[in-house]
């Protein structure tokens, strides 16, 4: 695999070169400063290929253009929208990018309650903990009739939770679930989350489901031209939160999108630790069923504290958590040698760790959450072991 790493820009403390001394041969990287809807400036898109190659690297991966909030909806500037982002692929792919990520979960990108939890062993984790999250959302967002969403034993737990935040605590749920895009100054005050919240009244998953499909077939046709893979990253975590639906989800929800337009350029972000929040997500089996479509892949690792559906967790090592990561790292060799001996160009599929718990010099370096320089070069240094492993012609799978 292409082993990569994302990079928020000049204003990532974790710089290219580190990137580089940890292994990464690519980087993944987006222009978070251009406004969600616009197009991607060709000055703007050069001076990022510029800076990425000072670090001695290259930039091989989008993540990601935003699709903007009135195309997930279809209300406002949403057509224009659509043509901006279709003029922003011809510009990347002029650029020499042939890889687009982009998300369709609805106001919100992924969510956490806590952006350094500590571990056991004293480590900064994300996690997701459901209580505190239906405490933000009946108690402190105050969204109308939420408590109508959650079974009453959680609506109590909930408010027990609640009457004993502190305020900073109270302060901290309203930053963290608030956030807007990693890497982005995007994000919502509470007033301004319900307000986007009443924005999606009346769309239901299946409304949803349908302004996804109508987006994709206007943009791949253009992505097949231009020579670019455009590839959806799951919800994260991948269920309803805040009475939006999400559709992105699980296996089936993947199936829908790819048949509905069914093209090479449409394919998938194979993201394990987003799929790996559902105990009914196989990641094994979806690696295999998709591999042809599976455009790029982040690999990381959640422990969830049930099965149950919406659940907590907290993203655990790389190779910890409930996600069989040897299947999954098996599975994607096996597609990769069948691209190759099919002679296509994309046979190396693009792969980072993902997020990255935050260790040793990390914990005072104060870097975006979840991208340490310390714990994802760990996290890396695990996967291209396993990779090595699988790949070796004594003990790897045979061909």
């Amino acid at each position: 695999m292409k082993h990569t790493w994302r990079w928020f820009g000049p204003i990532d403390k974790v710089s290219v070169r580190d990137a580089a001394q940890a292994g990464a041969e690519g980087i993944v990287s987006a222009l978070h400063h251009i406004p969600t809807g616009a197009v991607w400036p060709a000055d703007e898109i050069e001076k990022r290929h510029a800076e990425i190659k000072a670090g001695g690297l290259y930039w091989d991966v989008v993540e990601s253009v935003p699709v903007s909030e009135e195309i997930k909806t279809q209300t406002g500037d949403w057509r224009a929208h659509v043509a901006n982002w279709q003029e922003s692929l011809r510009r990347l792919s002029q650029s020499g990018i042939r890889t687009v990520c982009y998300n369709f979960m609805p106001v919100l990108d992924w969510t956490r309650t806590d952006l350094r939890w500590e571990t056991r062993h004293g480590a900064k984790a994300m996690r997701f903990d459901l209580t505190d999250f239906v405490a933000f959302d009946i108690h402190i967002l105050k969204r109308p009739d939420a408590a109508s969403d959650y079974p009453e034993a959680l609506q109590d737990k909930a408010a027990r939770r609640f009457s004993e935040l502190a305020d900073d605590r109270i302060a901290a749920l309203g930053r963290n679930i608030g956030a807007g895009l990693p890497g982005s100054a995007d994000g919502y005050s509470l007033d301004q989350l319900l307000e986007k919240l009443r924005t999606y009244h009346g769309i239901n998953r299946e409304k949803l489901q349908s302004n996804l499909v109508d987006f994709l077939s206007q943009v791949v046709p253009v992505a097949e031209q231009v020579g670019i893979n455009i590839c959806a990253h799951p919800d994260d975590p991948p269920w309803p939160l805040l009475g939006l639906p999400r559709i992105l989800s699980t296996e089936d929800d993947y199936a829908h999108i790819l048949k509905a337009v069914d093209s090479r350029a449409n394919g998938v972000t194979l993201c394990s630790g987003s799929l790996g929040a559902r105990a009914d997500n196989d990641l094994p089996r979806i690696a295999e069923r998709f591999a042809d479509r599976i455009h790029f892949v982040h690999l990381r690792n959640v422990t969830r504290d049930a099965d149950s559906l919406p659940c907590s967790f907290f993203e655990d090592e790389h190779l910890e958590g409930g996600t069989d990561m040897v299947a999954v790292i098996a599975a994607l060799l096996k597609e990769e040698k069948r691209r190759h001996r099919e002679g296509r160009e994309d046979h190396r599929i693009a792969m980072r760790p993902d997020h990255g718990q935050e260790i040793l010099d990390d914990l005072t370096r104060g870097a975006q959450p979840g991208y340490p320089a310390i714990g994802r070069l760990k996290g890396l240094a695990e996967l291209r072991g396993i990779e090595r492993a699988l790949s070796h012609p004594q003990f790897g799978a045979k061909e």
